[in-house]
Formats: C-alpha cells, sequence, structure tokens
C-alpha cells in the first residue's frame, strides 16, 4: 500500500516535487532530473515485486522517491558520485519515510550489478561530451570518462540474463546491448522500455 502519511498530489506536477529542494536544485530540475511523469511511467515498467531496481547516476534522487512512493513493494537503489545530490536524495527519503528507497554514495564502476534486476537510465554521462550542460565542476569530465562509463554500462546491461528490464530516458540506442528488445518508445521517442531476450 501507498505511504499514507504522504499526499500524492505532490506527485502531480514537477514544481510541486521540486520546492522539496533548494532553489539551486531546482533551477536544475528541467535539465537534469527525472520528470514526474517520466518517473512514474518508468517505474510501472520496472516495478517487479520484491525486485530491485537500479537508477544510474541517480543526482537528488527524484526518480528513485517517485517510483518508490507509487510501487512500495519494489526496492529502488540510485547511486550518485555528487555528494551535495547524494545528500539531498537522502534528506528527500529520510522526510518521505520510504524505507523501500536507498541511496548510495559513489562510482557506478565500483557497484556490485549482480544484485540489481532492472535498471533506469537517464543518460547520465552526457555531461562529458556536453560541457554547457554540466552540473557543477566538484567532478572531473571529459570524452574518455563518457567512453568508459558507456563501456561499462553496455557491458553490465549484457552479461543480465533474460527478462531483465531497462528504461531509458534521452539515451541513444547505442548504448544499449542487441539482445534487449525494445517494447515501448513514447514522449516523442526519448522515454524507451526495453526487455533482454
Amino acid at each position: 500500500m501507498l505511504n499514507e502519511l504522504l499526499n500524492p498530489a505532490l506527485f502531480r506536477h514537477d514544481t510541486t516535487f521540486d520546492d522539496l529542494y533548494p532553489e539551486h536544485i531546482q533551477e536544475m530540475s528541467q535539465m537534469h532530473w527525472t520528470p514526474v511523469g517520466i518517473a512514474k511511467k518508468a517505474g510501472d515498467f520496472l516495478a517487479i515485486p520484491h525486485a530491485r531496481v537500479l537508477d544510474i547516476g541517480s543526482g537528488v534522487g527524484k526518480f528513485c522517491i517517485t517510483a518508490g512512493f507509487f510501487h512500495p513493494e519494489t526496492t529502488f537503489c540510485g547511486i550518485e558520485q555528487r555528494e551535495e545530490l547524494y545528500t539531498f536524495a537522502e534528506i528527500t527519503k529520510a522526510e518521505m519515510e520510504l524505507p523501500n528507497v536507498r541511496f548510495i554514495h559513489g562510482n557506478l564502476t565500483e557497484l556490485e550489478f549482480k544484485d540489481y534486476d532492472h535498471f533506469y537510465f537517464y543518460n547520465s554521462f552526457y555531461e562529458n561530451i556536453e560541457p554547457d550542460s554540466r552540473i557543477d565542476y566538484s567532478i572531473r569530465t571529459s570524452f574518455e570518462l563518457y567512453d568508459r562509463y558507456s563501456r561499462f554500462v553496455y557491458q553490465m546491461l549484457e552479461e543480465k540474463p533474460p527478462e531483465t528490464r531497462l528504461v531509458t530516458f534521452h539515451a541513444p540506442d547505442a548504448q544499449i546491448p542487441p539482445g534487449y528488445q525494445l517494447v515501448n518508445n513514447s514522449y516523442n521517442r526519448v522515454l524507451k522500455m526495453w526487455i533482454k531476450q
């Protein structure tokens, strides 16, 4: 059942949800954080009861918190390398009391991907090749890192078993191994849902 302490209206509009964060975080929402409508739709697809869903590059936690609210029987976990964003995600999660949501501060290359069943990916590597889209200067960015992270995720996805689910948002198809079948393509073809065959 849904968390009865929370008002579902919080998840109706991005401006309402974004009010949970400081102003400088709100200002980055349109470019960097998953819209609540996208998070709900992606969550519906990924939320298999008792499954563990990983958000690769979770930012301030908007996807995990939204999907976790609507799907309490699924665990949503986000990994984020920027400590400030991780901290805001943790604060917001604590305020909402969502036991099925958790966040990790770290680099995705150090994560045990075998611990996760399904994946959400909002092209968090893009800032490595597009300087104007940088969140801040707290981490190093480069074309080499874009290539390294992309190859890492590609290999990880390739090694997952059949029936693995993946949602991508603004991510190029070249980052997806050929074993994944596209089963839904919406929001002007930027939100894609995949199942490994």
